[in-house]
């Protein structure tokens, strides 16, 4: 400053100086205004919280403190690994630190309180006394001998080993079977809890294995919130309807089951709210489907499948005798002694009412009657205590299902098949006949295609062996052939009605009727080969109700029959082949060259 010589370029500097100086002191100003007022915020806050300490103190202790110390001494006397109960004391440390007023602390909060209430090492005692155990899955349950069996095994196993890898059983079958309230009594037999989820329509990952704690809401998945609710560690766990998972955006359920459904791998199980790993191999899951086509293939591979079938007339009169009128009665107000119902009158609403494979709908019409009889009981009106057809009549209407008989018929060209409903079994008329045309195949009868496959196939058969058969071959050329199946408002489909086309076929052909009584099922091959098919319990069931003496099986279904309680095939005889040419043997009574 003092070198400068000119006057006016010195006072420009001193001025260019002291606004620099000027705005230094303005910029600590500032700072020391914001610090002030930030310490003042403190200060206040603080002051404001001693003095709700000091209120809280003398009402009564700090809540905040007094909910920690109960959680603490919750967790000195619960039974659980060395490692959670670690993970335990880090968060409780964490929850001490953080204000109570933040949202963070009730997360923590919530947390603390699930792992305090999970049943980590807690478990009910299994009843070992294998004999009570049958006997309770008896009186609950009549016949599903396969599922009884399974679970008597699974108990033997756990009495002599002492701890196993609880298995992973799928129960499958028509609705209304049992295969739930099956559940409920295998809970009952074991002495364990019983837990149900309902899986029908799920379509949200984070509903088994839960959200993540960094969001607001979030919660651990079903599974552990069951496991909380039953408060031990191996409950029986009915996981429902698992067919009809739903998958969309949200994740696929069925592939976050994959892990709760592996014996092997869910001794680990982890779920992103506990953040944990929790051992599920204890748990007894039973998974309960209407249909395997709709499952994963890697989650069925998981899982031990046990096939449940439609029950047979007799099956459904003996539940509704032990089980489903005493329920009814008991519902509607009826002592025991007010009201019976006849085998016969049952076999009668069984028959006439219902045509399903469960006892759902024989249920409804059992409480139907029992309401009718209620109300002739409380009119005092005449009534000796025995339910009647009449009665039957009056209280659900006229007969629903006329069950279609065995009608004997010597017109050629008429044959019995057995068909598989998803009601149970049914007998089915196949009709052939020809007339003068030019060789052409008509299919009438709301056929599915495979149906259409096995008409052609067994034509295909007839016209290479005609000459063994002793059809002459140019009969084809001249000869219309039209095949029909009545009941053409019903859609029929498979591959079961094989040879019963072609007896039909061979018949028209032949002019020659079928042999009475008799009924087939089988698939067929164009090298003359008869394949086994299923369903065979429904379908002979059904031929016995229709009143069929005589059934043609394949060889191979020998086994599906004498898996069947011999009182219930009394009286049927049965052919078992494996070649078309015995079936036509037998079925038409002549010999094939």
């Amino acid at each position: 400053m003092l070198e400068i010589d000119d006057y006016v370029q010195k006072a420009d500097e001193i001025i260019k100086l002291m606004h620099s100086e000027f705005q230094l002191l303005q910029l600590k100003s500032d700072i020391e205004s914001k610090v002030r007022g930030d310490l003042e915020k403190q200060q206040k806050e603080y002051f404001l919280n001693q003095q709700l300490k000091t209120i809280q103190e003398e009402l009564g202790g700090n809540p905040q403190e007094e909910e920690l110390n109960k959680l603490v001494k919750q967790a000195e006397t619960k039974k659980w690994p060395k490692e959670v109960r670690e993970i335990f004391d880090k968060e409780i440390a964490k929850a001490r630190r953080v204000n109570p007023q933040i949202a963070e602390y009730s997360v923590s909060l919530n947390y603390l309180e699930l792992m305090l209430e999970l049943p980590w090492d807690e478990v009910t005692k299994d009843n070992f006394n294998l004999k009570k155990v049958k006997k309770v899955l008896d009186d609950d349950h009549y016949g599903l001998e396969d599922v009884k069996n399974r679970i008597m095994e699974h108990l033997a196993v756990l009495k002599l080993k002492g701890d196993m890898k609880a298995p992973i059983l799928c129960l499958v079958g028509p609705p209304g079977v049992g295969k739930t309230s099956l559940g409920k009594s295998i809970a009952t037999a074991l002495g364990r809890k019983f837990v149900r989820m309902s899986l029908g329509g799920l379509h949200d990952e984070s509903e088994i294995r839960g959200h993540r704690r960094t969001y607001i809401g979030a919660m651990p998945g079903r599974i552990l919130q069951s496991l909380r609710k039953a408060k031990s560690s191996n409950p029986v766990f009915i996981l429902d309807e698992i067919d009809k998972l739903g998958k969309d955006f949200r994740g696929d359920p069925s592939s976050a089951l994959l892990e709760v459904l592996d014996p092997e791998q869910n001794s680990t199980f982890h779920d992103n709210y506990l953040d944990i790993d929790y051992d599920l191999s204890k748990v007894l899951f039973i998974a309960t489907a209407n249909s395997l086509s709709t499952i994963q293939p890697a989650l069925l591979d998981r899982m031990e499948i046990i096939e449940i079938s439609g029950y047979s007339t007799e099956e459904k009169t003996e539940i509704a005798k032990r089980h489903l009128v005493p329920k009814q009665a008991a519902e509607h107000g009826l002592k025991s002694k007010q009201v019976t119902v006849p085998v016969s009158v049952l076999q009668y609403i069984i028959s006439a009412y219902t045509r399903e494979s469960g006892v759902r709908s024989l249920d409804r019409a059992l409480g139907g009657v029992m309401r009718n009889v209620a109300k002739r009981i409380a009119m005092e009106e005449a009534f000796d205590g025995k339910v009647t057809e009449k009665i039957v009549r009056e209280a659900l209407g006229p007969e629903k299902f006329d069950n279609e008989s065995y009608v004997q018929s010597d017109i050629p060209g008429v044959a019995v098949g057995l068909a598989w409903t998803k009601v149970g079994g049914d007998i089915l008329f196949i009709e052939a006949s020809t007339s003068k045309g030019k060789g052409k195949l008509v299919l009438t009868g709301n056929l599915g295609d495979v149906m259409k496959e096995s008409a052609s196939t067994a034509l295909s058969y007839i016209k290479a062996h005609s000459e063994s058969l002793g059809i002459d071959p140019e009969l084809f050329e001249n000869t219309d052939i039209h095949i029909h199946v009545p009941e053409g408002a019903i859609p029929k489909d498979g591959p079961s009605a094989g040879i019963t086309m072609l007896t039909a076929l061979t018949s028209a052909l032949k002019k020659k009727p079928v042999k009475p009584y008799l009924a087939m099922t089988g698939e067929i091959t164009l090298r003359g080969k008869v394949l086994p098919v299923g369903g065979i319990k429904e379908k002979i069931l059904a031929a016995k109700r229709s009143g069929i003496k005589e059934i043609i099986l394949c060889e191979e279904n020998r086994k599906n029959v004498e898996q069947i309680p011999a009182e219930y095939i009394k009286g049927l005889e049965f052919i078992y082949v494996t070649k078309m040419e015995q079936v036509v043997e037998h079925a038409l009574g002549f010999l094939i060259f």
